[in-house]
């Protein structure tokens, strides 16, 4: 038992905080852009947010297009909230060309250009800032556009969107190896929302690296009743069983995520693990 609880170590198993647990681009920044275009409150998109869902939904369809359309945008900006709305869009596009620099520093741009009024909006384009900054392997510079993100969360008083941010600060925070600091951010998450699954996901991952199984247990339990499905959960639960020296229930959560996910990147790890703990 202790053999197979070692190998399933020295393989690194289970998502890493300085890896894969903590991804580099998120799915605002690469999959579902057009999130953010409905993301804002009410508040913050008057007249002009039609323009703005236009212009992100041309970026999934036509990033150059996209960027041209917002860089026209800009020209013809009727008020300070069109001008943070069309370097928004002019962002989103870039990331789709795989331009993170220059979409760094249109997420940036906007951010400064909110009107007074409106810090959730302006909190989620600092936190787009700081993913674009992560994509490029920049982990210092987004850890400064997140604690900015924070402050305009805070101000909001959006308990989601402080969760969702701390997350992501505590992704930077990993991958400058301040650990102990992100452990607080993910505490920061889970008070601010007890229902984020990825936080309680994340903490168990970095409480396992930072040899906390206790809390380890007791976070992927949490992830486990808010994620059931999510083969991660499954993968990260097997992990901790197995180097808490519960075999058998390393097996369950491993086979678990053969069954909800069979071909998915976490049920081919899962299988190896299982081969590890026949041995």
């Amino acid at each position: 038992m202790i053999a197979s609880a070692l190998a399933l170590l020295l393989m690194q198993v289970g998502p890493d905080p300085t890896q894969g647990s903590f991804p580099g681009i998120p799915e605002e920044l690469r999959d579902r852009p057009q999130r953010e275009s409905v993301a804002a409150p009410p508040a913050t998109l008057p007249s002009s947010g039609g323009k703005l869902a236009e212009c992100v939904t041309l970026a999934t369809e036509d990033a150059s297009a996209a960027s041209d359309m917002a860089q026209t945008w800009r020209e013809t900006a009727a008020n300070q909230l069109e001008l943070a709305q069309s370097a928004h869009c002019l962002g989103l596009a870039l990331v789709r060309l795989d331009d993170f620099d220059g979409a760094q520093r249109a997420f940036d741009l906007a951010t400064d250009e909110v009107p007074d009024g409106a810090p959730a909006y302006r909190a989620r384009l600092a936190a787009m800032s700081g993913n674009a900054a992560m994509a490029q392997g920049k982990p210092a510079i987004a850890e400064i556009a997140f604690a900015r993100a924070s402050r305009f969360a805070a101000a909001s008083a959006d308990a989601p969107l402080t969760a969702s941010i701390a997350v992501d600060r505590a992704r930077a925070l990993v991958a400058l190896d301040r650990r102990e600091e992100a452990a607080a951010e993910l505490a920061q998450a889970r008070a601010s929302d007890p229902a984020n699954g990825r936080a309680w996901l994340l903490s168990a991952t970095l409480s396992r690296r930072l040899d906390r199984l206790g809390e380890a247990r007791e976070q992927i339990a949490q992830a486990a009743l808010l994620a059931p499905q999510d083969p991660a959960v499954g993968l990260e639960a097997g992990v901790i069983a197995a180097l808490s020296g519960r075999e058998d229930d390393a097996r369950r959560s491993f086979e678990s995520v053969l069954q909800v996910a069979p071909q998915s990147p976490e049920a081919t790890r899962a299988r190896s693990y299982l081969e590890q703990l026949a041995t």
